[in-house]
């Protein structure tokens, strides 16, 4: 690669502006968006996914109000922001919060606000934390002649940490509603409020007080604010040398808070540029336990995953114990928005996954908890791999039915999953999607709708699932010749491989494999 590689730092998980201005990282010049929020409100919210430069950006409008000009030399908010005023500024950071011991965030608060009071020579008074920041947010706009600015990041964490402990998280929720009610009683002395985090909870359970809060999450002019667009990329040209940019698409492309604009996941392109390798870096940085097992309790069959379609109402908010499926994906950023209508002013938005990295991963994940028995399982990829390369159906059969036989057998007594009618295409389908293959689901023909396509090394696998009390050889397989699903798919790959997949009720597995050339 050369030493031009290294003229710049790589500024993985550095989430000070001041650290990548003054120690020679690469910084991608957001304070276009910062300059345009100042200009146009006073109260916002942004919910984005963990690791996608939130923290960084509420520093970075931390250090523009303070003035710090130094910084900005060369940016967009260097040109055109009025250096001659400085405001005093709160910021709190919930990052840090053990939020599953009580009495802990109301701790954390008096300590932050200790901090902040010291720093600014204000005397605290003998109040309750909501008092204490009245006090803090009137005094300082008494000694310095200018309004207060208000930052918040990761406001919801202490909620979402205990979400496995409700009485906790409404603990929790409890006391930021009653810190963020203080923000409105104290209007006239803030002079601009920015609140972030993952997840939007309903304003009725914790934004009741502050209702005049404008959510930016889903508004197109700011649909870039976090996360690298395809331009943004060429900050890092001498990075991207010897890597080829389609597969960085495929990776770690996709987001999208509006189904027009995508962007890249930040934390996994500079992992990328680091290791010189692709894989799950943002992924594994998190564990989605939670997340898997709502799924599961619910019976959400993992293929239909993607092709959600949610409405506004549904993507904006939730609420501890009413957590839609839609909003839990999407919030977390397992799921994005692919495509959005308009219906007599009701908007509707079609998730999907965004990338291969979640797609593999999160389908890895969930198989996992349908099947727990992971014994060989990397073998058996590797085997499926090349049974779909040479088209060898025999071999295929025998490794799909290894994996349903990988299930103990008092799995499907203990674990109301296995009841789920869609249990045994969802094993079917994360296998697949596990893989990092181009699995296609439920897919529209003008004959019906296709259980799943799978295309792989210049193939076209197309597959019916019929789950029956006993195996009636050649019934799936039948349908698929039936409805001349294969017509479709002719001109994706150099053969069309119709595949029928029976399983038995009364034995749990795979009962019948049946296939032939279309």
């Amino acid at each position: 690669m050369g030493s031009s590689r290294r003229r710049r730092r790589l500024p993985i998980g550095i989430q000070s502006l001041r650290e990548i201005r003054e120690e020679n990282f690469y910084y991608v010049d957001k304070t276009s968006f910062a300059l345009r929020l100042v200009e146009e409100g006073k109260y916002y919210f942004l919910s984005r996914p963990r690791r996608f430069g939130k923290s960084l950006l509420v520093d970075t409008l931390r250090h523009l109000f303070e003035g710090h000009r130094e910084l900005f030399h060369g940016l967009e908010a260097g040109r055109h922001w009025d250096w001659t005023l400085r405001y005093p500024v709160v910021r709190l950071d919930f990052s840090g919060v053990n939020a599953k011991v009580a009495g802990d965030l109301e701790e954390d608060l008096c300590e932050q606000l200790r901090a902040i009071e010291a720093a600014a020579g204000v005397e605290p008074p003998d109040a309750t934390v909501r008092g204490r920041f009245r006090h803090l947010i009137r005094t300082l706009h008494g000694l310095t002649g200018q309004r207060v600015v208000l930052l918040v990041d990761e406001y919801d964490k202490p909620i979402l940490d205990a979400l496995d402990e409700p009485d906790a998280a409404r603990a929790n929720r409890d006391c930021l509603c009653g810190l963020y009610s203080t923000f409105k009683a104290c209007d006239a002395h803030v002079r601009f409020c920015f609140l972030t985090g993952v997840s939007k909870f309903s304003k009725a359970s914790l934004f009741s007080g502050l209702n005049n809060l404008i959510d930016i999450t889903l508004e197109p002019e700011y649909s870039s604010i976090c996360g690298y667009t395809e331009s943004d990329l060429e900050v890092f040209a001498s990075e991207l040398e010897g890597l080829d940019r389609d597969q960085i698409r495929e990776w770690y492309d996709g987001y999208s808070w509006g189904g027009v604009e995508r962007v890249y996941n930040p934390f996994d392109v500079l992992l990328l540029f680091r290791k010189r390798r692709f894989g799950a870096w943002w992924y594994e940085t998190g564990t989605p336990t939670f997340l898997v097992y709502t799924l599961l309790r619910r019976g959400v069959p993992t293929s239909s995953l993607d092709g959600l379609v949610a409405d506004m109402s549904q993507l904006s908010s939730f609420d501890i114990g009413d957590i839609s499926t839609e909003a839990l994906l999407f919030q977390t950023g397992y799921l994005t928005i692919v495509d959005t209508k308009d219906e007599d002013g009701d908007w509707f938005y079609r998730l999907g996954y965004p990338n291969r990295e979640v797609r593999q991963s999160l389908n890895r994940t969930l198989l996992h908890a349908l099947v727990p028995n992971r014994s060989g399982r990397p073998q058996a990829g590797r085997n499926v791999r090349g049974e779909l390369r040479k088209a060898d159906l025999g071999a295929l059969e025998l490794s799909l039915q290894a994996l349903y036989e990988g299930i103990p057998h008092d799995w499907h007594r203990r674990d109301e999953i296995a009841r789920y009618e869609g249990y045994y295409a969802s094993v079917f389908y994360s296998f697949f999607a596990g893989l990092g293959l181009d699995v296609r689901v439920e897919d529209s023909t003008r004959t019906g709708r296709l259980d799943m396509a799978v295309l792989a090394y210049g193939r076209v696998y197309l597959f019916e699932f019929k789950v029956l009390e006993r195996a009636e050889t050649g019934a799936a397989l039948a349908r698929l010749k039936q409805r001349g699903y294969a017509d479709k798919y002719r001109h994706l790959g150099d053969s069309v491989h119709l595949v029928g997949v029976e399983f038995s009720a009364e034995t749990r597995n795979l009962a019948v494999l049946e296939a032939e050339d279309a």
